[in-house]
């Protein structure tokens, strides 16, 4: 391999999005860490979208374009990316949001410092001020679970890396994707496939620097913006089983109690708050069961419920 060839590639996926495509991309132009090359998987889109991507790959020979002429999803639209990678490191972008500049210097070094599979770092929402839109701090669960610094640790040592259950803001070793794939059809594919990260890796690193910027567009277009809607908090809770189902299965039991106290006590509350005036008995219904689930799980017993949640519940 020359000093020039690409060690990581970032899968960029996106529909309609274009108003956000410039400055994502710039993000990866702007990057210390120059060896990477960058799959950009335009999901069907009807603006100018592919466009961009388009100008991207002609202008710079690390970007690569590939369409989906009618719309997949995001699931689909990443193991597309994956499917094209023939780098030894992946990592993921969604096409809304913001690297930072030594984001893929610090994780690709630490991987090869380390020798781990995975490396997970630190990211911030970015919110609409009225006129830009501004980073906000690195949330309590993020620093949880992302400092201080840890090297070539495991999800045992180290639970509360399970907060982290975002795609992008890591990059792994492909081989570590033979058999792992996202969820297609769904929202929030990402979180079931986090854990399967965390808990298939020899060991993983995380870093307590920012690599991401993640966008809350001013629109409520994003994914995370529309659990009032049925279909979306089924997604969301099915995640949500999921991801502990993963984290149950490999043994895990330190880090599905801090799954469940985190879902306690930022998941659950909006949702009951949500149920309480929504117009769908179903959607009440789906989040009742939810929470029965939760307390049927033996690691219930390890986990430290907010009281005032737990007063309302009758805990």
């Amino acid at each position: 391999m020359t000093a020039s060839a690409p060690i990581v590639t970032m899968i960029v996926p996106g529909r309609d999005i274009a108003a956000f495509v410039p400055d994502a991309l710039d993000s990866l132009l702007a990057q210390t860490e120059t060896r990477w090359q960058a799959v950009l998987v335009d999901d069907g889109s009807t603006d100018e979208t592919g466009a961009l991507f388009a100008a991207a790959a002609a202008s710079d020979r690390r970007f690569r374009v590939i369409r989906h002429d009618d719309p997949r999803g995001l699931g689909a639209a990443r193991n597309t990316g994956i499917a094209a990678v023939d780098t030894p490191l992946i990592g993921f972008l969604d096409g809304d949001d913001e690297l930072m500049p030594s984001a893929l210097e610090r994780l690709t070094s630490t991987l090869s410092r380390t020798g781990s599979d995975l490396a997970a770092a630190a990211y911030v929402r970015s919110r609409f001020d009225g006129e830009r839109y501004v980073p906000g701090r690195v949330q309590p669960w993020v620093s949880a679970a992302t400092a201080p610094e840890r090297l070539a640790t495991t999800i045992i040592e180290h639970p509360h890396a399970s907060a982290n259950i975002v795609a992008w803001s890591k990059v792994s070793r492909t081989a570590l994707w033979d058999d792992i794939r996202f969820p297609e059809g769904v929202a929030y594919e990402d979180q079931i496939v986090a854990q399967l990260l965390y808990t298939r890796a020899r060991t993983f690193d995380v870093i307590p620097d920012v690599a991401v910027r993640w966008r809350l567009r001013a629109d409520g277009t994003s994914i995370t913006q529309g659990k009032a809607q049925l279909p979306v908090l089924l997604d969301y809770l099915a995640a949500l089983r999921g991801g502990i189902r993963v984290l149950h299965d490999a043994g895990a039991r330190g880090a599905v109690t801090a799954r469940l106290d985190l879902i306690l006590a930022m998941d659950v509350p909006p949702l009951l708050d949500i149920a309480a005036t929504h117009p769908d008995p179903a959607y009440a219904a789906a989040v009742s069961s939810f929470v029965s689930e939760l307390q049927a799980l033996p690691e219930f017993a390890d986990s430290r419920p907010d009281p005032t949640l737990a007063a309302a519940l009758a805990w």
